[in-house]
């Protein structure tokens, strides 16, 4: 049986000006090639089955770095498709390239919108090799190897993953062997792989691969050097097999139980019926029962109780009646006219504690009151949401703040926004355009952005505020934390680092270092022979000799007196001949600007910003990305806090979302089970409990989306 993977590519290839695109769609089937010591059925090669040709223009079929299969030249093309299968935990990326001279570039991205699951990336700024991916813990995590792959020469590159173990091989060199975190390898049906790039406008490769594949297998550099075939276990396999033994048991004790529930409980369902209540002081209403509640008609809808106002037509008296407000009755009703009526006191009328002039007379009663009499204490009709009010000769209905009346005398009111008027939350919905570092409150017919603490703005962009400001060209990423340009460090950035006590000179041996401002200086101690010449590199340099650093071909070093000064060069735009790799800055072409991730703004050659916790800098149109520097953290848990780039040392094991396991360490369970620091499972006699081993602690949390 063949195992296989189903691909969509999507090729787009720049023509003459780059201006236009030719869309060439390949639907193809995966075929699987033998290669030496790997069985077929492991192997994924992409060229074997990419039908390009010398018609396209952009990717050119080209003389490779042996003859038993193509090579292709890359100049900036889109080469795109989807993935559709989920990677294993062990895993092996291939290839054999030969990269253009300072091109920083991705060999191959697996993304899925901005969260990238694996990419290969090598940057020929500033010669690192960088596997980008996700934790199990959903962090974007970058790992960083220093090499120079874009020095156009041929390299066969290897990187072999099995679960928290990666190996760097490079022209069947061991380079690198490292424990990092275990990636995240399910990877969603319609994630995008790239070609020789991060996407469409980003991440260029330039240059020449070949055999590029991915193995499902850890020791996939066999396969390009067969002399390093596998002796040894991975760290997957052993730690597969202890933990599935683990499983095993664990299952064979709940299997019977959870098998006899779920019994019971389907047999239940078809009897089972779910129904949404209404409960209005203290009374139950069910699904679509109406109810009249003063003078709002109201319904019961899916657990929501909805009210409206009763409409009153106007009544059609006979003679004899007039309308008239009822007791217990919203609208106005028919009632029979009463003719003169002579009152005459049935009991002698109270005696009144207020002077005669104070003393008033009423149509409807037969004693005066005394001016300002209580009429409300006496009974009212004031029912909903209104308050009654004494009035000179008797008293009337008012409706409360925020309320409007149902009926022409107030007895019934209702809210200004009733149930009827429902708002949008904007803030709920996500609908809004607050920035990701504000807080969104939702308003009447709208919202409002406020910056969070710390952060400056008007809320639809805010940026970070660092007290005091970042000193020496430092950048502010998060409140109070700043990235310090080289040569420099502290909070602020206020401290020069000393490059003399910390060994990070150039110095010769018989020159003497001496700190500067953001630099240092080489001098001749004094009674040494100072004829003017210079000692750099194990090489003589004569006085007034100037000359580029081998290392850093924008660094100018001179010899002066015996001493030895070294400085960035200095740029100057009006020379036609400036060095634009040094000065960025000077390089007026279109083509050497570049595009911000977001696709909204465009930076000069030279310029650098900071995007998702990294450095980026634009070096004539290719844009560089690096991880910005994390001081080194030596605890055993650590947590990245919410809206900064570096951990920090956390004692609650729970609250680490990184933990530096220990095999050592090991956890007993509720069935007296040993499980080893980084295994999880779930709690017995719950459904929803998921506890993890850590370093000998045990967490547990309930998932919300479980219950």
């Amino acid at each position: 049986v063949y195992n296989y993977l189903n691909l969509t590519l999507f090729v787009s290839l720049p023509a003459n000006n780059n201006d236009n695109l030719l869309f060439v769609l390949f639907c193809f089937l995966c075929k699987l090639v033998v290669g030496f010591g790997v069985d077929p059925a492991l192997r994924i090669s992409v060229f074997d089955e990419l039908s390009l040709g010398e018609g396209f223009d952009g990717v050119t079929q080209v003389q490779g770095f042996h003859s038993e299969s193509r090579a292709f030249h890359f100049q900036g093309t889109v080469t795109h498709c989807w993935f559709d299968e989920m990677c294993p935990d062990e895993f092996t990326v291939l290839a054999t390239l030969k990269q253009d001279h300072l091109n920083s570039g991705v060999i191959l991205s697996i993304h899925h919108s901005e969260h990238r699951f694996l990419e290969l990336e090598s940057s020929g700024q500033r010669s690192e090799v960088r596997l980008h991916y996700r934790t199990k813990g959903q962090q974007a995590h970058t790992e960083v190897f220093p090499y120079s792959l874009a020095d156009d020469q041929w390299h066969k590159v290897s990187v072999a993953v099995s679960a928290s173990h990666v190996i760097l091989h490079i022209d069947c060199n061991r380079i690198y062997e490292r424990v990092v975190e275990p990636p995240y390898m399910d990877i969603p049906e319609d994630a995008s792989f790239w070609l020789g790039q991060r996407n469409a406008a980003h991440g260029f490769f330039k240059g020449v691969m070949q055999d590029v594949e991915i193995l499902v297998m850890p020791q996939g550099y066999i396969s390009q050097c067969p002399d390093l075939n596998r002796t040894c276990p991975t760290c997957n396999d052993f730690h597969g097999l202890v933990q599935k033994i683990m499983e095993l048991q664990d299952v064979l004790a709940k299997t019977s139980s959870k098998l006899s529930r779920a019994e019971e409980k389907m047999n239940g369902l078809e009897g089972c019926y779910c129904e949404r209540t209404c409960s209005v002081n203290g009374v139950v209403y069910r699904e679509d029962e109406g109810w009249t509640d003063g003078c709002r008609n109201c319904t019961c809808s899916n657990g929501t109780v909805q009210c409206e106002a009763i409409s009153c037509p106007p009544p059609q008296c006979p003679a004899g009646t007039a309308p008239a407000y009822v007791k217990g009755a919203c609208c106005k009703e028919c009632q029979r006219e009463v003719g003169l009526r002579i009152m005459v006191p049935t009991e002698p009328c109270p005696e009144l504690n207020c002077a005669e002039s104070e003393q008033i007379a009423l149509d409807d009663r037969c004693c005066k009151v005394c001016r300002g009499h209580d009429f409300c204490s006496e009974g009212h009709s004031c029912v909903e949401h209104s308050d009654c009010v004494n009035l000179e000769a008797g008293d009337c209905c008012v409706c409360k703040d925020g309320f409007r009346p149902l009926r022409d005398d107030n007895a019934y009111c209702e809210a200004v926004f009733s149930e009827r008027f429902l708002d949008h939350d904007e803030c709920l919905s996500g609908l809004h355009n607050c920035d990701e570092n504000a807080l969104c409150f939702n308003m009447v017919g709208g919202h409002s952005c406020s910056c969070k603490p710390g952060y400056t703005g008007n809320g639809t962009v805010c940026k970070a505020m660092c007290e005091g400001m970042c000193q020496n060209g430092g950048t502010c990423v998060s409140p109070n934390n700043c990235i310090c340009q080289q040569g420099f460090t502290g909070k602020r950035c206020e401290t020069d680092i000393n490059e003399c006590k910390t060994g990070r000179n150039t110095c010769a041996n018989d020159t003497v270092c001496f700190n500067l401002e953001g630099g240092y200086d080489c001098r001749c101690p004094h009674g040494h022979n100072c004829t003017g010449d210079c000692i750099h590199d194990n090489k003589v340099k004569h006085s007034g000799q100037i000359w580029v650093l081998d290392s850093d071909r924008c660094s100018v070093c001179s010899c002066q007196a015996g001493q030895v000064m070294c400085r960035r060069m200095v740029c100057d735009c009006d020379n036609p001949n400036a060095d634009l790799f040094c000065c960025p800055e000077c390089d007026p072409r279109l083509n050497s600007q570049c595009l911000h991730q977001n696709g909204l703004l465009t930076y000069r050659s030279g310029d650098t910003w900071v995007e998702n916790c990294q450095q980026c800098q634009c070096l004539q149109g290719q844009v560089d990305c690096w991880p910005l520097p994390c001081p080194l953290v030596d605890c055993e848990f650590t947590v990245v806090p919410e809206g900064e780039c570096c951990p920090r040392c956390v004692t609650d094991p729970c609250q680490a979302d990184t933990i530096r396991n220990d095999i050592t360490k090991t956890c007993t369970d509720e069935h007296n089970i040993s499980r080893f620091s980084g295994s999880s499972w779930i709690k017995h006699g719950t459904e929803c409990t998921l506890c993890q081993c850590k370093n000998g602690h045990i967490c547990c949390s309930v998932d919300p989306m479980c219950l």
